[in-house]
């Protein structure tokens, strides 16, 4: 009985004076295996960002044959002509935040989407200078100078991608003014502005040009990217 009640009352040894190893192992054996074996799911392709980049595309030749209507300058069909490029250009906008937003990211949508963009503006530009609106040097430049930076962007893409900044994305809007503003029936100081709009966006289309040249310049001199 004493040496029992002596037994019971003396101090336990602190669990910490077992090896170190032996209770890190325990504690881990109380971790769920799911947590570090769980997979995020797969994003949909269809899904509300790619479906916005495949209507863009096919607005565009909706788009050409309202443009192109009648003798091309009639009031209610370069009208329409402004209202659905106007409408390809803020879901060109909006699909690129959903997909941000809400992890909808995929293959399809980073390829479809550039086309779908080069698809618009250069149909626009195409159909412009073929009714006389616009000089077809200021299309040959902007085209050339978008088919030039994609080609570009593939030949350096082993050694890293070339990111879209502030100035390309500035070129992007002024452009879409620009052709919006002259793509309506107007006359007199608003036509004016259009084409100042135009000017301006020549200009930032060889200036963000010049850009993408030397960024691409500095990854071709680097070390390649191993995949």
């Amino acid at each position: 009985m004493e040496g029992g009640w002596t037994e019971a009352l003396r101090p336990r040894q602190p669990e910490a004076a077992k090896p170190r190893s032996e209770t890190t192992r325990a504690r881990a054996n109380l971790i769920p295996a799911t947590a570090s074996t769980t997979e995020p799911a797969a994003v949909p392709l269809l899904n509300i960002a790619n479906i916005l980049t495949v209507a863009r595309i096919l607005i565009v030749p909706l788009f050409l044959l309202a443009l192109f209507a009648g003798t091309g300058h009639d009031t209610g069909w370069r009208v329409l002509a402004a209202a659905l490029f106007g409408l390809a250009a803020i879901t060109d906008r909006i699909d690129g935040q959903l997909a941000r937003k809400y992890g909808l990211v995929t293959d399809f949508g980073k390829l479809a989407d550039p086309i779908a963009d080069k698809a618009l503006i250069g149909a626009a530009l195409i159909g412009l200078s073929a009714l006389g609106d616009v000089a077809w040097w200021i299309t040959v430049v902007i085209i050339v100078r978008e088919l030039g930076i994609t080609l570009l962007r593939l030949a350096v893409v082993r050694r890293g991608v070339i990111p879209a900044g502030r100035g390309g994305k500035l070129k992007t809007l002024v452009q879409s003014l620009a052709i919006a503003v002259l793509l309506l029936p107007l006359s007199g100081a608003f036509a004016t502005a259009g084409l100042w709009l135009m000017y301006l966006a020549v200009a930032l289309t060889v200036v963000t040009g010049l850009d993408y040249v030397v960024q691409a310049a500095r990854l071709w001199s680097g070390p390649a990217t191993r995949r």
